[in-house]
């Protein structure tokens, strides 16, 4: 096993990094972010699972779901900014040393945490019904849409702080108290979507309250961290001198948050783009359209449950590849990323089974009408295909960002969802009709996998070039030496 020179020198924690065997550290690394992300996927699933149990207007609600999905994610884009931004912005600060700094950076980002949902609450909720229309709400979908989203926006500064607040926990080095934080609020809403939406006869109004209320608990337990010594001294602690703005922290933040920011935006996109064609077709096709946005809603939420795990896997791998790049380890690196992706593609691949298994008897727990049941199992089976390149393709684009070569990164990212899904979906169901829609996706990540495949070879090339340069230095060294 490749070990450097310098490992005396290196903390236990870069020293594990450095020497542990790979096929083990990378899911040491892993299963924390894993649950983490499963737990947010909970979120969306859940109160989806339960609308959709609602009698007589299950479909109707579902469509309101997905709907206001598109708007809630843009406000979610936000709270990943200045989350991602700040937890990067604390690490650097802490590995310099500067925890007046790092306290700096928190003081700003709590600052942004009150201030942007504050400002995107007010302007979603002035102009709600119209942007509900623009992307795609109907004459029975709409008061179901209507009522979800003024609720989660009304009270989304708990989504900023449970989530954007909680991201800095894990960046002073404690994922559990970062795991907890997701766990509290995925199982408050678990326990409350029921009893809010069924027991209660709240209807989609229930799903909303019971996310907030789970969100809320879960921002107690995030800021009981910084203000407590619940879990032991936090590394970096809350104090309001330091939220006094200032604009290079502030320019730091979103400079490293803007890459997932214009991911989550541009998926926000896609999304009503598919609506928009969804509802078009769908009329066409079957002669009413808001079933097909519903089946759509329950296909995304169950393969968010498949591709939650990957992201985490690519949060897990991030440190291990990034640390053995910048240490000239190439052959760890390389090691690093084999394994990510046959735990991703392993994931996908289980999916994949499950999907074209049982796609049925999945659209029927979410869903009690029939119609939307008959259109959702023929799409997800389709839609999903292709599932385990997109394990791949997801994997290998955060390989690139790790090793800094982030330029490469977002390209990848970009060129699925952007440069190929959006023109398939306009494209395709003029010649294939409603079905076209479905077969966008497989699409994409038939050529993504194409592209990102040949990247990854040249990328290999370059990274075998620079192990020879290495071995070549290392060996002219020994023999001056001697």
């Amino acid at each position: 096993m490749e070990t450097p020179q310098t490992s005396k020198e290196l903390t236990p924690q870069e020293q594990k990094l450095a020497t542990y065997g790979i096929p083990k550290l990378v899911l040491q690394y892993s299963i924390p972010t894993i649950i983490g992300m499963l737990v947010n996927a909970l979120y969306v699933v859940v109160d989806r699972f339960f609308v959709g149990q609602i009698p007589d207007v299950s479909y109707q609600a579902l469509t309101g779901i997905g709907l206001a999905a598109p708007i809630l994610n843009i406000v979610g884009a936000f709270a990943l900014l200045v989350g991602i931004g700040t937890a990067a912005n604390i690490s650097l600060r802490l590995g310099k040393r500067d925890t007046e700094g790092a306290e700096r950076v928190l003081g700003n980002a709590l600052l942004l945490n009150l201030t942007f949902p504050l400002v995107l609450g007010a302007i979603g909720l002035i102009f709600l019904e119209p942007l509900l229309i623009a992307v795609g709400a109907t004459e029975s979908t709409l008061p179901f849409a209507l009522t979800y989203t003024r609720i989660i926006l009304a009270g989304c500064i708990l989504m900023f702080l449970s989530f954007a607040m909680n991201h800095p926990i894990r960046a002073m080095g404690n994922p559990k108290r970062f795991a907890s934080a997701q766990l509290i609020g995925a199982i408050s809403n678990i326990i409350l979507s029921p009893i809010f939406i069924l027991w209660l006869e709240l209807g989609i109004m229930g799903a909303a309250i019971s996310t907030l209320i789970a969100q809320s608990l879960s921002a107690i337990w995030v800021f009981a961290y910084y203000l407590t010594n619940v879990s032991g001294k936090p590394v970096v602690t809350i104090k309001l001198k330091n939220m006094k703005p200032s604009l290079k922290i502030i320019l730091s933040i979103f400079a490293i948050g803007i890459s997932p920011f214009f991911m989550q935006f541009l998926g926000s996109v896609i999304n009503i783009v598919a609506n928009r064609s969804l509802l078009y077709y769908g009329a066409i096709e079957f002669g009413y359209a808001d079933h097909a946005v519903g089946a759509f809603t329950v296909i995304l939420s169950i393969s968010m449950l498949f591709l939650m795990p990957v992201f985490g896997i690519n949060q897990g791998a991030q440190p291990i590849l990034g640390f053995n790049y910048g240490a000239g380890n190439i052959a760890r690196v390389k090691q690093a990323y084999k394994y990510s992706v046959i735990y991703a593609v392993a994931i996908c691949v289980l999916g994949f089974i499950i999907v074209q298994l049982f796609a049925g008897q999945l659209m029927s727990l979410f869903s009690n009408d029939p119609a939307l049941n008959e259109i959702g199992t023929v799409g997800m089976r389709i839609i999903l295909f292709t599932m385990p390149f997109m394990g791949f393709q997801m994997n290998t684009a955060n390989f690139f960002q790790s090793i800094g070569r982030a330029k490469i990164s977002v390209f990848l990212a970009v060129l699925r969802q952007g440069l190929i899904l959006i023109p398939a979906y306009l494209i395709l169901p003029r010649i294939f009709g409603f079905h076209g829609i479905w077969f966008a996706m497989p699409v994409a990540d038939t050529l993504a996998l194409l592209i990102t495949g040949g990247m990854i070879i040249r990328e290999f090339k370059r990274l075998d070039k620079m192990m020879e340069e290495k071995i070549s230095k290392e060996s002219l060294d020994t023999s001056s030496q001697s």
